[in-house]
């Protein structure tokens, strides 16, 4: 792999479409039945075979100076995910300069055991900055897949440029992740961002294709337990094109509902009923810590993903976690949206997020986030008319939100955010997006009703699917129908809003420089074909000091 840092950096130290919906692409509650086994989804295992590393390798959260390893071990041919059987096994890991491990720089041992679902993970620290390293391990006699991956530039380095891979929304049932194959075979790619539902927690059947399984999960039944959890990322972790892009380069993953369940906020979630599903309490914990077990990520406050990465002095990178704090969704058109005492990130998260935007001194504040940021909107009536009319009818003063499970149901967080960034003159924050299952290029307003008179914030790249059913799905309309109706409609009533594509799935690029930030959207031919190829369609980019959005013609 050809480095894309500069050479002296290394030396540098350190539903409204589907009536059983409430939001716009998500699926609707389902019951739980029966466990189903892993076993079916793992290769056959002779009876005295040795270990083996059925879910891959991974790597994430690169620092200058480090990198966190993750493998499962599968010690014996029982101990399947979730099973809570298999004996305590010792687990090595190397970590070398070259491929071949012949300039060996780092090695260690770990022991997996039933605890943490045969799960392990190495916190290597002592490596160089902006450095390609290669990583295996090693239990029992039998070697990992060999993988890549690499640290951050140093925190005061001049880098020239960054290259992330943008994903969101990845359902098993709704099709291959050919996504993640097409992203890994780029090879250029410092690492890739995971905006959040990279499992889903339905029962089988329950948000497919188009109503179609293509391919069952495992387990069977909707995900409450802790052994449901634990199954249903194993599953995930078999998926080979995704077990390819892990090999390929570091993650860097915040969650969003779907790793919990549906519409999830601080005291339960839409696709949970308490008592018949157990407490909700329970269940998050369980979903919180499966997550942590199988996924390459450092909790920088425990039970959290919020966290904050620097890649030198070109960017620096808050991670949100706007799950864990947040206030019960309100209903649409209701104006409680606009209550200061509704919160999507909770008062220490969005402290510390304001603090963090404010104090940074890179060229780029990129923010992973998890559902949108900017307005979008219905019903809107011009700003003079319409504040006094909401103020009197108790409406939402931004408008009638069509999807109050994102910033629009929680518009005193965002006014609080979007007013801190134009009063400190903090530009070049980018917002990066996942949830929707739809494209987006926006300016994020300050006042969307008077917007393009009123300045904008901040800009926000949205990313659709993977595969998961995007709106010509839900309506079962050929690809393109939706979109090119309801696309103009969108714009033209959201003036913010550069594009929108509602129907495609696929995935983005973020290329950085110190000029601009541009994202590069791509599309796949068919989610439910494993040798879907894919294809750029169109580009959108922020140039340095704008805080607009606009379009170029050319992928980078």
């Amino acid at each position: 792999m050809t480095s894309r840092y500069r050479a002296s950096e290394a030396s540098t130290g350190l539903n409204s479409f589907s009536p059983r919906r409430r939001t716009v692409v998500k699926a609707a509650a389902a019951t739980a039945v029966l466990a189903g086994p892993l076993a079916a989804a793992l290769p056959a295992r002779a009876a005295d075979q040795a270990p083996a590393f059925l879910h891959g390798v991974a790597s994430g959260d690169p620092l200058p100076d480090g990198i966190l390893l993750w493998t499962r071990v599968t010690p014996t041919p029982e101990a399947t995910a979730g099973s809570g059987l298999g004996p305590d096994t010792e687990v090595d890991w190397v970590v070398a300069k070259d491929k071949a491990f012949t300039s060996i720089v780092a090695k260690g041992s770990v022991t997996a055991s039933a605890v943490s679902d045969h799960t392990v993970k190495a916190d290597v620290r002592g490596l160089e900055p902006a450095t390609d390293y290669w990583f295996r391990f090693s239990a029992g006699g039998t070697d990992s897949p060999v993988a890549r991956t690499r640290t951050a530039p140093a925190a005061n380095a001049d880098v020239s440029g960054l290259r992330f891979g943008v994903v969101s929304c990845a359902n098993w049932e709704g099709g291959y992740f050919s996504a993640y194959r097409h992203l890994a075979a780029r090879g250029d790619l410092d690492a890739w961002l995971h905006l959040g539902d990279y499992i889903y927690e339905y029962k089988s059947g329950e948000y497919a294709a188009r109503g179609t399984v293509v391919r069952p999960h495992a387990p069977a039944n909707e995900t409450i337990t802790l052994a449901d959890y634990r199954v249903r990322h194993a599953t995930y972790k078999t998926d080979p094109d995704l077990q390819a892009l892990h090999v390929k380069a570091p993650v860097i993953a915040i969650w969003d509902d779907h790793e919990f369940a549906d519409n999830a906020w601080s005291g339960g979630a839409v696709n949970h009923t308490e008592g018949a599903e157990g407490a909700w309490t329970a269940r998050k914990a369980a979903a919180k810590q499966a997550y942590f077990e199988w996924m390459p990520v450092r909790p920088a406050v425990e039970g959290t993903t919020y966290r904050r990465l620097r890649f030198g002095k070109l960017a620096d990178l808050s991670l949100l976690d706007l799950r864990s704090f947040r206030s019960q969704q309100a209903s649409a058109g209701s104006g409680s949206v606009d209550d200061p005492t509704r919160t999507i990130t909770g008062r220490a998260q969005l402290d510390w997020l304001k603090t963090g935007l404010k104090a940074s001194d890179t060229k780029w504040r990129l923010v992973g986030n998890s559902v949108m940021i900017a307005p979008f909107v219905i019903g809107s009536l011009t700003a003079d008319l319409l504040k006094p009319l909401a103020k009197l009818l108790g409406l939402p003063q931004d408008g009638i939100g069509v999807n109050t499970d994102q910033w629009d149901g929680y518009t005193h967080d965002r006014r609080e955010l979007l007013d801190h960034l134009r009063s400190n003159a903090i530009g070049n924050t980018v917002f990066l997006t996942g949830d929707i299952h739809m494209s987006w290029a926006n300016d994020v307003p300050v006042d969307a009703g008077t917007y393009p008179l009123s300045p904008s914030a901040a800009t926000e790249f949205v990313i659709t699917s993977v595969t998961s059913d995007n709106l010509d799905d839900i309506v079962k309309v050929p690809e393109g129908t939706v979109s090119a109706l309801a696309a103009p409609v969108i714009e033209a009533a959201n003036r913010h809003v550069h594009w929108v594509d509602t129907d495609r799935h696929g995935y983005g690029v973020l290329d950085i420089t110190a000029g601009r930030a541009q994202m590069d959207y791509y599309v796949l031919s068919d989610r439910t074909d494993a040798g879907a190829t894919s294809k750029w369609v169109r580009s959108y980019r922020t140039r340095s000091g704008t805080q607009k959005v606009e379009r170029t013609y050319d992928p980078v």
